[in-house]
C-alpha cells in the first residue's frame, strides 16, 4: 500500500469519527503524524483533501457493498443485502461526518450522487429480482424511484429529523420496506 493510500485511509476514518471543516491541513498534519508536504500526496489543498477522503469513503464502501451482493445467490435477497450493507457502511459515519457533508457543498454533491447511483441500483436488483420469479411483479421504476426520494431523504438529513434514525439505522428500515414491500408472499395481500 502506498503511503498516499495509508494516509487516505486513516483521513477516512478521522473523518468518519469527527468530521472534517473544522481541521485545518497543520491539525490534519499534526493529527496523522506526519508532515503537511506529506499530507499534501493526497491533493493539492485541504479542500481537494477533503473530496478525495469522502470519494474514497463513498468509492471503497461501494466496491465492499457490491461483493457482499455478488455473494448473494438468491435475486430477491440481493436489495435487502445492498441496502442492509448500506447501512452497515454508514454505520461508523459519526452525526459531524454527516453534518459535514451536508454542510460543505462539494461533499454534499459526491453524496447526492453516490445516492442517486444507489437508487438506480436497487431499481436493478428489483427488475432482476422480479425476472427472477423471486420478487412480486411490481413497477421497477416506481419502486426505483420511491427507493430515491427515501434515501435523498435519508442523505438530505429530512428522514432523521422526521424519525431520529441516524442514515444507518434509516437504510434498515428502508430495507425492510422494501423487503417486506416486494415479497412473494405479499402477491395474496395486494389490494
Amino acid at each position: 500500500m502506498s503511503r498516499r493510500d495509508e494516509l487516505l485511509d486513516e483521513l477516512i476514518e478521522l473523518f468518519l469519527a469527527e468530521g472534517f471543516l473544522d481541521f485545518g491541513v497543520g491539525d490534519l498534519a499534526t493529527r496523522l503524524r506526519c508532515s503537511r508536504s506529506t499530507l499534501y500526496l493526497v491533493a493539492g489543498s485541504k479542500e481537494q483533501i477533503v473530496l478525495a477522503a469522502v470519494r474514497g469513503f463513498f468509492r471503497r464502501a461501494a466496491e465492499r457493498i457490491e461483493a457482499q451482493v455478488a455473494r448473494e445467490p438468491d435475486p430477491g435477497a440481493r436489495i435487502a443485502v445492498y441496502l442492509t450493507a448500506v447501512a452497515a457502511e454508514l454505520s461508523p459515519a459519526s452525526p459531524r461526518f454527516h453534518a459535514d457533508l451536508v454542510a460543505y457543498p462539494p461533499a454534499a454533491e459526491i453524496y447526492v450522487d453516490n445516492t442517486r447511483l444507489a437508487a438506480r441500483r436497487v431499481q436493478n436488483l428489483v427488475v432482476a429480482g422480479v425476472g427472477a420469479g423471486a420478487l412480486r411483479q411490481v413497477d421497477a421504476t416506481f419502486v426505483g424511484a420511491a427507493v430515491a426520494q427515501v434515501m435523498a431523504g435519508i442523505e438530505s438529513g429530512a428522514i432523521g429529523a422526521a424519525t431520529g434514525l441516524d442514515d444507518a439505522a434509516a437504510y434498515r428500515r428502508l430495507a425492510d420496506l422494501v423487503m417486506n414491500g416486494l415479497s412473494l408472499a405479499q402477491v395474496g395481500a395486494q389490494v
